[in-house]
Formats: structure tokens, C-alpha cells, sequence
């Protein structure tokens, strides 16, 4: 399940709950909202199977790009080996296959970088969203604990009275 969208049920909650007149207390359903927390633990994972998802993504296209390169590495090596016999064509050659070699290397370098950048936002995203989460969810707990400190220091428990009775 979306992290986001069981953060959005977490607020439903908060907005359905009982508000307790004079205070800006609500009484929240404890078995919904530790329900909401159990699932939210169960979504963190996921995002990060997400995550993983995209690494196992971006070392695909890196072999890609490595596998191309090396194609074009072939290519340029068996382009040359059939211009050897003609002097002046084997060293434009060996240029070309030098300037194939060199772009090739750059070309699988660039996309190694951006794969790299695209896993890094992505990750940091969902850094983010899952720091946002925890960060609701604290605020709610701690909301929670102050209404309850509120509310029982507005309603002390009745001590027994010192004074013995007065007999007449």
C-alpha cells in the first residue's frame, strides 16, 4: 500500500475523531489508528523494494551500455584489422577507432552518471516522504499525549479528605 495514502487515512482519522468540548482535544479510535501504524510499517518496506527496484533498473542499463560499447568496440576493431594492408587508411582508422573507442567510453560513463543521479533523487524522495511520515505520526502521538495530559490535569482525582468526621 502507498505510504502516501495511508498518511491521507492517518489524516481522515484525525478529522473524523470526537473533538472534546472547551479543548482543541480529539478522542481518536486507538484500534484504527495503531491499525493505520502496523500498515505504514508494512509500506516502508515496500518503498524500499521500490528502491530497489530502480538500482536492479539502473544496473540493467548499465550492462546495456556496456554491451553496446564493447559492439562498438568490435566494430571498430574488425573495421581496422580489414584496412591494415593500406598505410594511410590503417592509421585513419586506428583514429576512428580510437575516437569510437574514446566516445563509447564517455557515452557509458554519461549514463552511468545519470543512472546514478536518477537512483539518488528517487531515493532521496522517498526519504522525504518517509521523513514526512514519521514526522506526522510523531506529531500526532505527541499531539495525543498532550490532549490526555490536558485532559487529566483538568480532571484531578478526587483525594480522600484528611479531616476526620466531626461527631456531635
Amino acid at each position: 500500500m502507498d505510504i502516501l495514502h495511508l498518511v491521507d487515512r492517518l489524516e481522515e482519522l484525525f478529522n473524523q475523531s470526537r473533538p472534546i468540548p472547551f479543548t482543541h482535544n480529539v478522542i481518536v479510535d486507538e484500534e484504527r489508528m495503531l491499525n493505520l501504524i502496523d500498515q505504514m510499517r508494512v509500506a516502508i518496506p515496500e518503498e524500499v523494494k521500490k528502491a530497489q527496484q530502480i538500482l536492479t533498473q539502473r544496473d540493467r542499463i548499465l550492462a546495456q551500455s556496456q554491451e553496446e560499447a564493447n559492439r562498438t568496440l568490435n566494430i571498430a576493431r574488425e573495421k581496422s584489422e580489414q584496412l591494415i594492408g593500406r598505410d594511410a587508411i590503417v592509421q585513419a582508422a586506428q583514429v576512428r577507432a580510437e575516437q569510437l573507442f574514446s566516445q563509447a567510453r564517455l557515452d557509458a560513463e554519461n549514463l552511468r552518471h545519470e543512472s546514478d543521479d536518477y537512483v539518488i533523487g528517487t531515493l532521496q524522495r522517498a526519504e522525504i516522504e518517509l521523513e514526512n511520515s514519521l514526522s506526522q505520526v510523531r506529531n500526532g502521538i505527541n499531539t495525543l499525549r498532550q490532549e490526555l495530559q490536558q485532559l487529566a490535569a483538568a480532571n484531578p482525582p478526587e483525594e480522600p479528605s484528611q479531616n476526620p468526621p466531626v461527631s456531635d
